[in-house]
């Protein structure tokens, strides 16, 4: 029998009603767990739960928490055939971007995966999403960090949480799912990535990591760019117009972008859009970014873009070298590197 390792970090999945509102109970996903026939079914696979303390909503999670979730996996890695991570939605692309790369290189699946409802609702869909991410670990194992809800299977550094209320909370704009659940599970063998070696090697800390993430938007102040750029920042995910263009014509905003690459600054260059790429040689506009040095994000999700920057300034790289690595695909990230 297939042994599963569930890691229990919290979020709706395992709330109960309260009188001020849903919130997190110790033990309490665990006993409700036990009162589930299916889970004992033959096919379904021998299951361990470790909860963690204390359970997090996932909006109070960071990067301390992602190393803290890789390090338990790495540390049950040899004694089961795979790993749940129980999270809450509202950061979980985030996890699941940066579990991806910190976890490159695993031969064993790990699925992440939660629920719009909770678990003690009669319609919760926290049920289906957990017995399902477990068959798909039993018979169809995936060996990368993917996220499943709502029927699909996910690329995890390709998600992003499109909904706030549906129960088909999430999408990969730029990526076809890894598979889809019907009446079958069906897993598009064709997408998945080969396995790797096994167990990687993790960073000390991501917590060092000096990160940011600037919007565009119409009339945007030069003042509050420049705030962003100032030191100590080592990196910044600026989220641009269309193809991956800015207010070219702006030169102190131009002289800002300048000044902060010649500091050793790592600018990634990403899209507002939710599906397409950027492209710094299609307009005019992105092209005044390339020449400032901008980095392309492709078609990076901006969680996907956020935690690479973490993770690899986490790694301890020197600015070049994370510049160049932005514009490799690590894990199944960026569909551009993937052709060149």
């Amino acid at each position: 029998m297939k042994r599963v390792y569930i890691a229990y970090t919290g979020g709706t999945i395992g709330m109960r009603r309260t009188r001020e509102g849903y919130a997190p109970a110790p033990g309490y996903l665990k006993s409700l767990l036990a009162g589930f026939p299916e889970l004992g079914n033959r096919v379904m696979p021998v299951y361990d739960i470790h909860e963690y303390d204390p359970l997090l909503d996932s909006s109070n999670m960071g990067p301390e928490h992602w190393l803290l979730i890789a390090r338990d996996i790495l540390a049950h890695y040899d004694d089961y055939d795979g790993f749940i991570v129980l999270h809450g939605t509202d950061t979980m692309a985030y996890s699941a971007s940066a579990l991806a790369f910190m976890l490159q290189g695993i031969d064993k699946p790990v699925i992440l995966t939660g629920s719009q409802i909770p678990l003690c609702e009669v319609r919760s869909d926290g049920r289906d999403n957990l017995i399902t991410a477990m068959m798909i670990i039993a018979q169809h194992p995936v060996p990368e960090v993917c996220l499943y809800f709502g029927n699909r299977l996910l690329r995890g550094c390709r998600s992003v949480k499109v909904n706030g209320s549906g129960l088909q909370a999430f999408d990969s704009p730029n990526f076809p799912p890894l598979g889809t659940v019907g009446i079958k599970i069906r897993i598009n063998h064709e997408l998945v990535r080969r396995p790797g070696c096994g167990k990687p090697e993790l960073a000390a800390t991501l917590e060092s990591a000096r990160v940011g993430a600037l919007r565009f938007f119409p009339g945007i102040s030069i003042d509050m760019i420049t705030a962003m750029l100032e030191a100590p920042l080592q990196g910044l995910v600026m989220e641009t117009y269309g193809m991956g263009n800015g207010p070219s014509k702006n030169r102190s905003f131009m002289k800002a972008l300048e000044d902060a690459v010649s500091r050793g600054m790592v600018i990634v260059n990403c899209t507002q859009c939710l599906q397409g790429m950027v492209d710094q040689g299609g307009y005019a506009t992105g092209h005044a970014l390339d020449r400032a040095g901008l980095v392309s994000g492709f078609d990076l999700t901006a969680e996907a873009a956020l935690t690479k920057l973490i993770y690899l300034f986490g790694q301890g790289y020197d600015p070049d070298r994370v510049k160049r690595m932005m514009g490799q695909n690590l894990c199944g990230e960026m569909t551009l590197s993937e052709t060149n």
